[in-house]
């Protein structure tokens, strides 16, 4: 389960791959309701005509988000943020919570003999991985992770994979010490009782962390952030901001020369390596099972839980055979 599916559950669609209860969506031609499920693993019970690469019997992630394969960002590769992309679970045609779904070949990827319970955790997996990709952080580099939420959390883990020193803010006590728990980071830290700007200086000898990667979407901690980075380094946003971010171009951009980026979503690259990297000795998928509930409790025992502010779960899992 995932926020997507709890911000669609208690505010309705806001996503442009969701359709509306009036507005189908244009390649599905559905309208809510719509059946959930964009972060999911199975085996693949049939395959259709010219499929090759696949079999039945094979165990899959499915990357969830089908392109067009013609609009100007599929036409440069960039088929993460194509203009007229559909979701599965999100824009109709069947989703994770489905007893069957129909999938073409190019979204189905093999994980081999990676349990199906982590490979349901590819997707988001492979959101970090692309954020981690374009912040160009890399094995040595000292990385200021803001938020300790799933994303975070997974950041945080593949930057470690990676060879990279993770620092985690996070004032939710709970969260904090579930990230280090699962030994994530190097260290965690409370921005609003401690002083954070002083524990990175301590930490990289006044220098500043070469690297911040934003994964709370919240408007001050994005500042927060910026203040923490060397001159030179970069701030990589990997949570869409729940407000626009107003940047004083002098003091946080031109003073310091930190370059920035946005991301969305992943491509077929990130998906590879997010399989490879669950498979390897370097991730353990396994810690951030926090639970797993059947069908029938995905309101009071999924949803409930994730809306609660206090929770320290890193992912809900469904899963039918419970």
């Amino acid at each position: 389960m995932c926020g997507s599916d709890l911000h669609l559950y208690s505010a309705g669609p806001s996503y442009p791959t969701t359709p509306t209860a009036d507005k189908a969506h244009p390649r599905t031609g559905e309208k809510l309701p719509i059946v959930l499920g964009h972060e999911f693993s199975g085996t693949i019970a049939e395959v259709g005509e010219g499929v090759t690469g696949l079999s039945v019997g094979d165990a899959v992630a499915i990357k969830a988000v089908d392109p067009c394969g013609k609009c100007p960002a599929c036409n440069v590769g960039l088929t993460n943020i194509c203009r007229n992309a559909r979701g599965f679970g999100l824009s109709g045609g069947g989703g994770g919570l489905s007893e069957y779904v129909n999938v073409p070949e190019g979204n189905a990827f093999q994980v081999g003999d990676l349990p199906l319970d982590q490979a349901a955790m590819i997707e988001p997996l492979a959101v970090s991985t692309r954020g981690v990709r374009k912040s160009g952080a890399k094995a040595g580099d000292i990385v200021l992770v803001g938020g300790a939420g799933p994303i975070g959390v997974l950041t945080a883990a593949v930057l470690k994979a990676k060879g990279a020193r993770v620092i985690i803010s996070e004032p939710n006590e709970a969260r904090r010490n579930a990230a280090m728990e699962n030994a994530v980071a190097h260290r965690g830290v409370d921005p609003l009782n401690d002083d954070l700007n002083a524990i990175i200086a301590e930490e990289t000898d006044g220098n500043g962390v070469d690297v911040a990667i934003d994964c709370a979407g919240v408007v001050p901690v994005t500042h927060d952030l910026i203040k923490t980075i060397r001159p030179g380094g970069h701030l990589q946003i990997i949570a869409i901001p729940s407000k626009p971010l107003d940047l004083n171009v002098q003091a946080e951009m031109h003073l310091t020369e930190i370059s920035y980026s946005g991301m969305f979503g992943y491509v077929d690259e990130d998906y590879h390596d997010a399989i490879a990297m669950a498979r390897s000795e370097d991730l353990d998928l396994a810690p951030f099972i926090s639970k797993k509930i059947r069908p029938e409790e995905i309101v009071e025992e999924g949803l409930a839980v994730l809306m609660d502010r206090e929770n320290t779960a890193v992912k809900i899992l469904v899963d039918p055979t419970a």
